[in-house]
Parts: C-alpha cells; structure tokens; sequence
C-alpha cells in the first residue's frame, strides 16, 4: 500500500522571489489510489496585500486572510510537514506549488521538498492526452468529474478534484474493476471451498404434508425395513 499526498495551494501571484506569497494549503491523504479521509488544510496570513487578479482567482481576500496564522507558526509549517512526512507529493503543475512551498520553508530555515519527491500531474496528463487542453478543469470534464462545487479556485476543493482526476490518469476505473473482480473471486473460492454453512435465519417450511411423511415412514418399515440410511437426515 502507497501512501501519497495530493496537494494545492493558493498564492497572491506567480512568482515568490517577487515578494508573492501562499495564501492557502491543502493537502489529502491517499493509500493505494484510494483516499482515506485524512487531510491538511490552512489558511495563511501573507504579511502583505491581495493583488485584484489573485483575490478574483480564489476570491481570498486581504481582510479574509488578516490574523490567520502565519507560515512560521507551528501550527502551519510543522503541522504541514508532520502531514506530509517522506510521502511522494502530487500535484497539478507541480512547479508551481514546490516552488511557492520550498521558497516559504527556506525563509524559516527548513529543508525543500525535493523535486524528485513531486509527480506532476499535468505531465502525465500531456502524455496521455499529447495536444489537447489539460487543464485541471479540462481534465475533469474528459474524466466526467463533477465541478459542482467549484465556484472559484479554492485549494482545498482543487485538491479533492485532483485527487480524483489522478486516480483517472492513473487507471481508476480499470483498478475498481480489478479490485470488484479479485474480491469476487476471492468469495466464490472461499463459498466453494466451505465444509459449514451457518443456520438459516428463518428455516424454511416444510415442503411435504403430514399424510406424505406417514406414507414415506410407512414405507421405510415395510419395504426397506432399515431407518439406518435415512437417521442422518432426520432433524
């Protein structure tokens, strides 16, 4: 079982050497492709103001963001770094998110993540789908992926989309079908294999009148004459 972690962020613009800064982390926990409901989430207080053009991409405002905690906090770096442990980072256009998290950890003096720790997801998705838009939105329009609750970009419901749009790009609906297939397998061996059954819940009625077994007893003593065969049947 592999433990991976898909994460998003959200920034006040593109480049952290230019005084940008991250505004919001997401991260979920998946185990073999499967999520498992564990997750990391924070708003950050940025120290700085919202450019309109990053405030109508994710809608987080200044004031919003104002007495959040900062990255330094323990409860923001440490508990991030506690969530991710050594686990592979996944997220889409990868770059982007390493870049803005490894340039926030060396102002604190901690360790990047390293790049070979990162799958990029927009790379797996230009090779599967070489020439074509591979957005994320794009992405799970192709996978049928319900953008519902997705008003603006936020990291955390960008994330949950990721996650979902990853175990596409993946094989996700071939590895449901091979895992309801072992398991169907694995049932019938076990039901074959099987010497015991549990009782019925609620027995079945008996199928013969009384008249038939009278005449079934009485055939048994006067023609077989032995009830020996038929004792282990008896109920």
């Amino acid at each position: 079982m592999a433990r991976e972690i898909v994460l998003d962020t959200e920034t006040t613009g593109f480049e952290p050497t230019q005084g940008h800064r991250l505004v919001e982390i997401a991260c979920l926990e998946i185990d073999d492709f499967i999520p498992t409901g564990r997750s990391f989430h924070t708003y950050i207080d940025p120290c700085r103001d919202m450019p309109p053009d990053a405030e109508r991409v994710h809608g987080l405002s200044g004031a919003f963001l104002k007495g959040k905690p900062k990255f330094e906090h323990p409860q923001v770096v440490d508990a991030f770094l506690e969530f991710v442990g050594d686990a592979p980072l996944i997220a889409h256009n990868a770059a982007f998110d390493r870049n803005f998290i490894n340039h926030e950890l060396g102002v604190v003096n901690r360790h990047p993540l390293h790049e070979d720790r990162w799958i990029d997801t927009l790379g797996l998705a230009r090779v599967r789908f070489p020439g074509m838009h591979n957005s994320l939105d794009a992405l799970c329009k192709r996978f049928k992926i319900s953008l519902s609750e997705r008003e603006k970009h936020g990291a955390l419901v960008d994330a949950k989309l990721l996650a979902a749009v990853y175990l596409e790009l993946k094989g996700g609906r071939e590895r449901r079908l091979e895992l309801t297939s072992s398991v169907a397998r694995a049932a019938a061996v076990h039901a074959a294999t099987r010497n015991e059954y549990g009782a019925r819940p609620r027995p079945l009625a008996p199928r013969s009148t009384e008249e038939e077994r009278a005449i079934h007893a009485a055939f048994i003593r006067d023609v077989v004459k032995s009830e020996a065969l038929w004792e282990k049947f008896a109920v």
